[in-house]
């Protein structure tokens, strides 16, 4: 993870996520009325808390970037949809997770089902070398998972989607998503116990 990467990672535990503080609601308002410097104030106060949700999906800072972009877009451009009820970064967050599943969408192609049944990983990994890593060094481990398990797993872990909204949200289907997030952990197991 680079410096800029872990200042953000840093920058997003500390944001009002956990405070539940009210959304900004005149903020909110400003931007509605296409205020660009309210837009850019918005944009400062979010963007790292949502930059990091997106570095879990992609370690390249082009394509994290791009997404970035691409859900501000999105954001700005439909703030008049969110109903100033329930978390204001919740609203935000379906958005960057729609903007990543289409984005990882179009370059997953269709593939057949890998297996009918599909067997579960024991996952069992020593607690003395789960107690060694850090937030880092599980980020790099993920980074390390090709583009369709990281994203997989990413989903069903940190979002806890379905196998059924993955796949919906990926256009694969449910066993796919389950093959997926079964490689990604066996690959993780193995990384894990080789540290």
């Amino acid at each position: 993870m680079s410096e800029k990467d872990n200042i953000v990672h840093q920058q997003a535990l500390t944001s009002n996520q956990s405070s539940g503080k009210e959304p900004p609601y005149d903020l909110i308002r400003q931007c509605i009325a296409q205020n660009r410097l309210a837009q850019k104030k918005l944009y400062d106060e979010y963007a790292p808390l949502l930059y990091s949700i997106i570095k879990r999906y992609t370690y390249n800072n082009g394509q994290a970037d791009e997404i970035l972009n691409d859900s501000f877009f999105k954001i700005l451009t439909n703030l008049q949809s969110y109903s100033m009820k329930g978390s204001f970064e919740g609203w935000m967050r379906r958005i960057v997770i729609n903007t990543i599943t289409d984005h990882f969408r179009k370059y997953i192609k269709k593939e057949p089902a890998y297996k009918v049944e599909i067997e579960t990983t024991d996952m069992h990994v020593e607690g003395e070398i789960m107690g060694r890593m850090g937030y880092k060094d599980l980020l790099g481990l993920i980074h390390q998972l090709p583009e369709t398990q990281r994203t997989v797993f990413n989903l069903f872990v940190f979002e806890q989607l379905s196998h059924k909204e993955i796949g919906d949200h990926l256009g694969i289907n449910e066993n796919n998503s389950r093959w997926h997030l079964n490689d990604a952990r066996r690959r993780l197991k193995e990384k894990i116990n080789l540290m």
